[in-house]
């Protein structure tokens, strides 16, 4: 009994180490198909989830989230390891990844639920995000007029929009390229 006492404590012990590696990070940049395939291909990035977050609505719909029904974003929660990719490296990909001088959502989609939000989980993430959207201001001097929000709950969106740049690949690149995402972010961000 006593063996596997001491083997169950070693598990949780190993358990909580792991846990305490983790982190998620929470970004709204328009269309959550692109900020995911963003995400994805970074090393120290775990898993990213597209859903739904900000809002009042409890397990929002796609079609309630962009009808402007929820106060929902379209949302990637992305998880990751500590150990190899930090807080801050994955808001300099956001900025790089979004136009922050759009209030009127990202690129071709519109509508309060494609804006561009920031969302912090402690006081630490805040300071971050409010310190690079100082510091953006100043080098573009202009207002950057992404939102910065306190992170609530985030709702997982349907099966078919995970992954969707892998599962139809033809079909988002198609959309990306018409909606002229790597030109304007190569126009803002000199890329």
């Amino acid at each position: 009994m006593k063996f596997f006492t001491i083997i169950f404590f070693i598990i949780s012990f190993i358990n909580a180490a792991e846990a305490n590696q983790k982190g998620k990070a929470y970004f709204a940049g328009g269309c959550f198909w692109c900020m995911e395939e963003v995400y994805e291909k970074l090393s120290g990035v775990e898993e990213v989830i597209s859903g739904y977050s900000g809002g009042t609505t409890e397990n929002p719909t796609y079609r309630e989230v962009t009808y402007g029904k929820t106060g929902h974003f379209e949302v990637v929660e992305i998880v990751y390891d500590k150990e190899i990719i930090s807080f801050k490296e994955l808001l300099n990909i956001f900025w790089k990844n979004i136009d922050p001088f759009d209030p009127y959502g990202q690129f071709c989609d519109k509508g309060y639920s494609y804006r561009s939000v920031a969302f912090y989980q402690n006081d630490e993430e805040k300071k971050l995000i409010e310190n690079s959207v100082k510091e953006l201001e100043n080098e573009f001097n202009k207002e950057i007029v992404t939102y910065v929000r306190s992170f609530d709950k985030f709702y997982e969106a349907e099966v078919y929009h995970q992954d969707f740049y892998v599962k139809k690949f033809q079909r988002y690149l198609e959309y990306k390229t018409a909606c002229r995402r790597e030109e304007i972010l190569n126009n803002i961000w000199n890329l």
